[in-house]
């Protein structure tokens, strides 16, 4: 089969232009995901108090949990599929689309729907209780309900992007966005659904980006698109999807663990404001954190393609070309966390609140302290999803799990008891100063070790490792 023009160009196309042509789509979708998370809590904030928006920090983590499972799936069958696509094994690449269905549905029930009965339990031990726990329950079982659609969308949407189509991928999540910025007021306010209405607004417009990916590959021109004979599961390939998909997946969950700890400290500290500030500051971190990974999702699919070739060089020049763009974009987050902090903060509080004084006094301090080493973050990202891309799950789960478990949640330990509760924001400023030395620590060994000349290429090979490995 001749190889797709979408495809040639991960080979040929000038390496700057082409890491735009897939990060800016990536980037405007997963900033239009980001964005309607943002409104979310402004319309919750400004409509159903502070109290629902301590409500919607204290189901954060839960929400990542289900996060985790979609990646487990979307990203594992993005990565396979790339350097799939790159070796012209088209025929594995059409088996792991039908694989990413049928593993998004059923990891979509049976995470989603089965732990329905137990969800009270599970936000108890995320740290809710007291009155932010009602909100936070009516929020999450919509989420629950509906994450068989959410999984199913987002997953195919990782994968439409990595067979050539990062447009139609970024369409699709500004559709989704566009759906959910105008039916969340009034299913909030005009219906007064409240905090049920916010979630029901979520899954309507995941419902709708859904169908628009899934009218994609019902078409048999594109690259990767729905046929018979792809859908039975083959455990080898479910592995090697669930292997790859893993180093997110993991990410994901030991990040549920981190903010549990989070919630209970910043319980300890300031009660329910201390979390609900907390999830402010998360939110508008994670604004620039979505532009990172929105790069980090431009270069899997170049970085999977040529490594399928053999083209070592290329590899290595996208890889630092992520790195100092991610950098960029993480520096000027930093800078406006630390300049406008409190003007952000009052978007997401309503001015005739009583509590919303306390909850703009702790998430104003809590912005400009996170600031303070925001600028590694983004290399970081960059580096632990690099190994992802070029299938080396291990290595990104090494250092994913050494910034949360080595670092971030000893000094959730420590400084909290030396330093009060401003040692409870600074303990992540500690761990992405670490992690990033340690990062590019490993990075550089790496690279030294596997692609050791800055020119080298099909003709050349250097990898310890025959390329084989990655099939």
């Amino acid at each position: 089969m001749a190889k797709d023009a979408k495809l040639e160009e991960l080979e040929k196309r000038s390496m700057g232009s082409l890491l735009l042509s897939y990060s800016l789509p990536a980037i405007v979708g997963m900033v239009a995901t980001s964005v309607y998370n943002i409104v979310d809590a402004i319309y919750v904030g400004q409509w159903c108090g502070a109290l629902a928006i301590a409500g919607m920090a204290l189901v954060f983590p839960v929400m990542n949990l289900t996060v985790a499972v979609g990646t487990l799936v979307g990203l594992g069958s993005a990565a396979t599929a790339s350097i799939a696509l790159g070796q012209g094994k088209f025929d594995r690449a059409h088996r792991v689309l039908g694989h990413c269905v049928m593993l998004s549905t059923l990891l979509g029930v049976t995470v989603g729907w089965l732990l329905i009965p137990w969800l009270r339990e599970i936000l108890m031990v995320f740290g809710a209780e007291g009155k932010a726990l009602e909100p936070a329950y009516d929020f999450m079982l919509v989420i629950m309900w509906g994450f068989p659609v959410s999984s199913t969308f987002m997953n195919l949407n990782h994968l439409m992007r990595a067979s050539g189509y990062p447009r139609k991928a970024m369409v699709s999540l500004i559709i989704s966005m566009v759906v959910n910025v105008v039916i969340a007021p009034i299913l909030i306010c005009w219906w007064d659904w409240g905090m049920t209405g916010a979630a029901l607004a979520t899954v309507v417009a995941q419902a709708v980006g859904m169908v628009w990916v899934m009218r994609h590959f019902a078409g048999a021109g594109h690259v990767l698109h729905f046929q018979s004979g792809i859908y039975a599961l083959q455990t080898r390939l479910v592995r090697r999807i669930c292997t790859v998909g893993l180093p997110p997946c993991l990410l994901n969950i030991v990040g549920c663990i981190v903010v549990m700890f989070f919630n209970q400290r910043f319980l300890q500290f300031d009660g329910e404001m201390g979390v609900g500030a907390y999830g402010v500051v998360n939110r508008v971190l994670f604004l620039f954190v979505m532009v990172v990974l929105g790069i980090t999702q431009g270069l899997q699919p170049i970085a999977g393609y040529n490594l399928g070739i053999g083209n070592y060089r290329r590899v290595r020049r996208v890889l630092f070309l992520a790195i100092c763009w991610a950098s960029v974009i993480t520096f000027l987050g930093a800078a406006i966390m630390e300049i406008f902090a409190e003007r952000v903060v009052r978007l997401f509080v309503s001015a005739q609140d009583t509590d919303s004084a306390r909850l703009i006094e702790l998430a104003t301090l809590g912005t400009r302290l996170m600031g303070i080493c925001f600028v590694f973050v983004g290399s970081q990202i960059v580096i632990g999803n690099f190994f992802q891309a070029i299938g080396r799950p291990v290595m990104s789960i090494f250092l994913n799990l050494t910034r949360q478990l080595f670092f971030l949640i000893p000094a959730l330990w420590l400084l909290p008891q030396w330093l009060g509760e401003p040692g409870v924001w600074l303990s992540q400023t500690t761990a992405d100063f670490l992690s990033a030395f340690f990062g590019f620590t490993v990075l550089l060994t790496f690279l030294h070790r596997v692609f050791p000349h800055r020119n080298a290429t099909l003709d050349a090979p250097v990898a310890e490792e025959p390329v084989n490995e990655y099939t």
